[in-house]
This record gives structure tokens, sequence and C-alpha cells, in this order.
């Protein structure tokens, strides 16, 4: 009966988180997001479109992590962003290049994107664009906030929920 009485428990949790974040992880209100436009598709702006998307990661994790709302993580991006758009200009000039980027925080329309179980749906969307050159180019884009691109290297693309790890942590404590 206990066993019971638990999983009815964990599936009432379960039933309501997936509710709760049904309607709101549909919501483009809550996110941000980064969208990097490389210069052309030629193989050198494409590879440093990846290195720059690398440095731009590495640069912007520590500062991003300790964000707990969306407008915060804005106001670190827009008061850290003359730093970053340095960064890249000088990688750009380091490897020879001679255009420039150019950073800004728009809304814009993006497609949907799957993030193994997590979606986005299709939809306008805050985001912080880096236009490297005449940006006509591929591009690549993640999520800055939550932080669902910025785990591990910044190649690894995770979404982790809390109540889940909460009830992982439950179900062990049980087995014990």
């Amino acid at each position: 009966m206990k066993n019971f009485c638990i999983s009815l428990i964990l599936i009432f949790i379960i039933s309501l988180t997936v509710a709760v974040g049904v309607k709101s992880d549909n919501s483009s209100e809550k996110y941000l997001r980064i969208h990097i436009r490389a210069n052309s598709n030629s193989e050198e702006d494409q590879s440093v479109k990846y290195e720059i998307k690398d440095k731009v990661i590495t640069y912007l994790t520590p500062y991003i992590a300790n964000c707990t709302s969306k407008s915060q993580a804005e106001r670190v991006l827009n008061e850290n962003k003359a730093e970053i758009t340095k960064m890249i200009d000088n990688l750009l000039k380091d490897r020879g290049f001679s255009y420039k980027s150019n950073v800004v925080v728009r809304n814009e329309k993006f497609p949907t994107r799957v993030y193994e179980d997590f979606t986005l749906e299709e939809g306008f969307y805050d985001a912080v664009i880096v236009e490297l050159g005449k940006a006509k180019g591929d591009n690549w884009w993640c999520v800055v906030y939550p932080p669902l691109c910025f785990t591990g290297n910044g190649s690894e693309v995770k979404y982790k929920s809390k109540i889940l790890e909460i009830i992982n942590d439950f179900k062990e404590k049980l087995d014990r």
C-alpha cells in the first residue's frame, strides 16, 4: 500500500509538472536565444563562426549561470555587449578576416527547435544576434536563458528539470 500511495503521489507531481510545463515552455516571453550568423558559407567563414560560438559561450557561461530571470540575462548581455564585440572582432582580425561583427539584442522569428526531449515552438523570441561581416551564411543558434546550450563545453545541449531531479532523488531514497 505504501508503494501504491507513493506511486500515486509521483504520478500527480509528474502530471502537474507536465501540465504547467506545456503551458509555460512554449511561451517565447521567457526565453532569450543566441543567433550567430556567418559572413558566408565558405569553409573559412563557417569555421570561424563555430570558433566564435565557442568563445562567446565560454565568456558568457559564468555570467548567465548566475541569472535568475530573462530580464537579468538581457541586462548582463547588454552590459557585456561591447566586450563581446571587441572579443569577436579581435578573433576575426587574428584569423585574418577583414570584416567585423555586430552584436544586438532584438526580437526575431525562429523555427521550431527540438533539444532532446524539449521543444521550443516556432515563434518570435528575443535574441542576442551576432552578425559576422555580411551575415549571409548558415547560422548557429541556441538558448541563452534558461541556459539550454550553456552546459558542458558549449557543444552539448541539455535541458534540466529541477522537479525531475527532486523526484529521482526521492525515488533513490525509497529504494535504499
